[in-house]
């Protein structure tokens, strides 16, 4: 059975299952998978699971207007901000197109018309990010990794423990913030591109 509510890349299940663990360490393991999906998006620099967004941006003429999230998979609504008209679909259009798996930043594309209409900004309500049943196999990969590293740091009581380092008070000890090479490099075409 699949957990949709909760914030994690990978099923709870299919980590428990890989890793051969049982349920009492069930706790744990959400635990683990929660933080290496928000340490992901950390790391990214940008939100991967899908959710609804509300964005204004401001508007001084250009026709095109980046949209902040990606990938987006449906614009709910357009509207101007000053006189607050809806825009019909005919106003404007998404580049790419919806559904596409190109994970690039989206921008909208405004009619010509819409600078007739005085607006200083335009409102996009639109969903952007994976769906649980669409989560690329690589991000999940990734997110598998990374919990399972920081399951077993857990689990043996390493927490913030690398090697022997001197100075770091007692031996070995410090806090470690990164995250095993090969998890960086998986997500690196997930990064935040900026453009």
């Amino acid at each position: 059975m699949t957990d949709y509510s909760l914030y994690t890349l990978i099923s709870p299940d299919v980590f428990k299952g890989i890793i051969g663990i049982d349920d009492r360490e069930d706790k744990l393991a959400r635990f683990c998978l929660v933080t290496s999906t928000i340490r992901i998006e950390q790391y990214c620099k940008r939100k991967l699971l899908r959710k609804k967004y509300f964005e204004t941006i401001e508007y001084i003429g250009d026709l095109v207007l980046p949209l902040r999230e990606y990938p987006v998979t449906d614009v709910l609504a357009v509207y101007t901000m000053g006189k607050g008209e809806i825009l019909e679909r005919e106003f404007y259009r998404l580049i790419p197109d919806c559904g596409t798996d190109i994970d690039i930043p989206f921008s909208i594309e405004l009619s010509p018309a819409v600078a007739r209409m005085g607006c200083m900004a335009v409102k996009v309500v639109y969903w952007a990010g994976y769906g649980k049943e669409i989560i690329p196999d690589d991000l999940q990969a990734a997110c598998m990794e990374l919990a399972a590293w920081n399951f077993n740091r857990y689990r043996s009581k390493r927490i913030g423990t690398t090697g022997n380092i001197k100075g770091a008070g007692k031996e070995g000890e410090h806090f470690e913030m990164g995250m095993p090479e090969n998890v960086q490099q998986i997500l690196e075409p997930y990064k935040r591109k900026l453009i």
